[in-house]
């Protein structure tokens, strides 16, 4: 597979038209395969879509040539592509009087339903618990679940600059073209690079500036507004796959990108990364990844998932393919892997996701870093939510108790109220607020809490506020404005509260 020469993208408009024209798209496939085998599909699940295209139309041949990756026969093949270029550039084989994909071109739908192409090695769809069972070196994944994540989680404000790192098959390139004037590609294998310029090309996008290298090597001292990077994060006994195993010790490489990210970024640019890192004996993991984030920036780090040492070797040994192997094979590469984290003291894995800001205050000496754990469910994308985070810890730093009270407050649009409490209590346990929007964050409030998010629509400040509260409770002002800014300060942090200024 790595030594397959790649097609040439010079006609690739003309292919993305005939892939249009026959409606090879993200919802084009939704309405000729229905829901489940859609969503099958997406789990690397073939026999639905299989059923769904007996047909002989060109969307039933697209589909089965570059998504199912079955032979066709080549009329039909001609009568759904510009055939004699695509045999020519090396999209498709012939071979008699069928045809076959050379490479996997997978439809995929931008942010605002754009129609785009993902171009990567055939058989490496993303999904199905048997991961995608290569052995390959040089291999390029197409699009999965990590990478929706990463580009979800990006802030999307336009920018002179971004630089996508280890690019794969360019999924980060293609998001970050449609608001950054200049986008810089890099990745370590060459072949990777080749299949961003095909995606690129056959999405209608911008070309990229690709480079060949390692971590931030090609880029030299170059600075960006925005960096973006899904890198090869796999905590192994070795590099032996190079579009996931890392090549350093442990979580090495995840930290030697975000520390040095900070010297490749703008004042107030973003660097977004997912990333593995190790739950080490007798470390606090928050202090581990603390550690990383350099000096001069913000930091927010939430950590999605935990796995324990056996958990995650037997996670990345099906992704290859070993579990189908010889079992003593098998035993042998699963007994180098707990060698490995064992001779570290891990316990476990995280993983999650890691962004920067390059801010002033940071460099003054008074970052903030936000470490969390939030294994619940969010609502992407999440790139305005991330932005707004940043924004808050903006304004936090900057107020004061005294200010905090002079300042005006609304309650954040689709939070609701759930009390909690046994039937027919005349009071609630407690009092839950809760987001139906972005992170989809719950916390306790109590009934001073509750009663002050409740009336906050701006017109009042939150000092008279409570002023008002401490009369309808019987409590002392003086001593409630004193104890209850820290409360407000956590709604605001979490967004359950955004500050308006005056009314």
């Amino acid at each position: 597979m790595s030594t397959t020469s790649l097609p040439a993208p010079d006609r690739s408009p003309r292919l993305r038209e005939a892939l249009l024209a026959a409606a090879f798209t993200a919802d084009g496939l939704l309405d000729l395969l229905g829901a489940p085998a859609y969503a099958a599909l997406a789990r690397s699940e073939t026999v639905p879509a299989l059923r769904a295209t007996r047909g002989d139309s060109p969307l039933d041949t697209l589909v089965r040539l570059f998504l199912l990756q079955r032979p066709v026969p080549y009329e039909r093949a001609r009568a759904a592509l510009p055939l004699d270029e695509c045999v020519e550039d090396g999209w498709v084989i012939r071979a008699g009087e069928e045809v076959r994909a050379a490479v996997d071109v997978r439809p995929y739908s931008g942010p605002e339903g754009q129609d785009w192409f993902i171009v990567s090695d055939l058989g490496c769809a993303v999904g199905g618990a048997g991961g995608i069972g290569s052995h390959e070196e040089g291999v390029v994944l197409g699009v999965g679940g990590a990478s929706s994540t990463l580009a979800g989680i990006t802030v999307r404000t336009p920018v002179a600059s971004a630089l996508d790192l280890g690019t794969g098959s360019g999924i980060q390139a293609l998001h970050a073209a449609q608001h950054a004037i200049r986008v810089t590609a890099t990745d370590l294998n060459p072949r990777a690079l080749a299949f961003a310029r095909l995606t690129l090309a056959l999405s209608g996008a911008a070309p990229a500036d690709l480079r060949e290298g390692s971590l931030f090597e090609p880029v030299g001292t170059e600075t960006y507004d925005l960096i973006v990077s899904n890198p090869p994060f796999v905590i192994s006994p070795g590099a032996r796959l190079t579009y996931r195993d890392g090549g350093m010790g442990g979580d090495d490489l995840c930290r030697t990108l975000v520390q040095q990210a900070g010297d490749r970024l703008n004042e107030g640019g973003y660097a977004h990364f997912l990333a593995n890192w190790q739950h080490v004996q007798g470390e606090e993991w928050q202090d581990r990844l603390r550690s990383w984030v350099p000096r001069d920036c913000d930091a927010w780090v939430v950590q999605r998932e935990v796995q324990d040492i056996t958990q995650y070797a037997e996670l990345w040994l099906r992704d290859s393919g070993d579990h189908r192997t010889d079992p003593a094979e098998y035993a042998a590469r699963y007994d180098a892997w707990l060698d490995e984290f064992e001779a570290r003291k891990t316990k476990g894995v995280g993983f999650g996701w890691i962004t920067l800001r390059k801010s002033a205050a940071a460099a003054d000496g008074n970052p903030s870093v936000v470490i969390e754990e939030w294994p619940h469910p969010v609502e992407q994308p999440l790139g305005a939510a991330v932005e707004a985070h940043f924004a808050r810890q903006d304004y936090l730093r900057t107020h004061d108790d005294a200010a905090l009270l002079a300042d005006h407050f609304m309650l954040a649009p689709e939070v609701m109220q759930e009390q909690v409490g046994l039937p027919g209590a005349e009071d609630p346990e407690h009092v839950v607020l809760r987001q139906n929007r972005g992170m989809r964050r719950a916390t306790k409030v109590d009934a001073v809490g509750a009663g002050f998010a409740g009336v906050c629509d701006g017109t009042l400040p939150a000092g008279r506020i409570l002023d008002a509260i401490a009369q309808l409770m019987n409590e002392d002002p003086v001593l409630l404005r004193d104890r209850t800014p820290q409360a407000i300060r956590l709604l605001v942090e979490e967004g359950f509260l955004e500050p308006v200024g005056e009314a």
